[in-house]
């Protein structure tokens, strides 16, 4: 998918959304739009940030924990015209209800913890991410999830590069069982997140005839 798309730099919020275009209101943001909740991993957190500018219409869902990967990885929150940030600053996870009201189409979570992952598999909504996950369910909103322990061993990129770790059985056990939920897609690779990605889109493109 080519960028096209005007990056723009998003304010902080304290909790609350806020548009990054001009004289964005709650009456003319466009609805239904892509949801993408980011978790603690650092598991191709560069190459997930540049996936997410390539799209139109889209809200931001940062956990605590991704926050803190954003500075370590010296990256930042640049994006298209329009996407609103939603940080983890409440403890019920007030943003949560735009999915009752059919403000979303699709949820993207990755890249995703084991931690995450784990908590989805069991039920546990305790933060942003796993709050939006859940209630994406809850209404049938379709979840792409890239999950980031997959394989017995893996090569993965910390701040100061890259290592080799070991996902645990526990670990790769919930992922698999996560691949078992209604209307989720659970991706392994980079790969197959830009395909699940590009996939989508086309579905929209063919079902609604926009991107988003």
């Amino acid at each position: 998918m080519g960028n096209s798309f005007a990056p723009a730099r998003l304010p902080s919020t304290r909790g609350r959304a806020r548009g990054t275009g001009q004289g964005m209101t709650k009456e003319n943001i466009k609805t239904p739009r892509w949801g993408w909740a980011l978790t603690g991993s650092g598991h191709f957190f560069k190459e997930s940030l540049a996936l997410m500018r390539q799209l139109p219409d889209l809200d931001v869902f940062l956990s605590s924990a991704a926050e803190e990967v954003l500075n370590m990885y010296k990256q930042e929150l640049s994006f298209a015209e329009g996407t609103r940030l939603y940080k983890d600053r409440t403890a019920s996870s007030v943003p949560v209800g735009n999915f009752y009201y059919g403000v979303y189409h699709t949820l993207v979570l990755g890249p995703a913890t084991s931690n995450t992952v784990a908590k989805c598999v069991v039920g546990i909504s305790d933060n942003l991410p796993t709050n939006v996950f859940a209630q994406a369910g809850k209404c049938r909103v379709h979840t792409i999830v890239f999950a980031c322990d997959t394989a017995p061993e893996m090569d993965t990129e910390a701040p100061k590069g890259m290592v080799k770790v070991y996902p645990r059985r526990i670990d790769l056990e919930n992922t698999a069982k996560l691949k078992t939920f209604e209307d989720t897609t659970v991706v392994e690779t980079m790969d197959e997140f830009e395909s699940a990605i590009k996939a989508r889109v086309k579905w929209l493109k063919d079902t609604t005839g926009s991107y988003s």
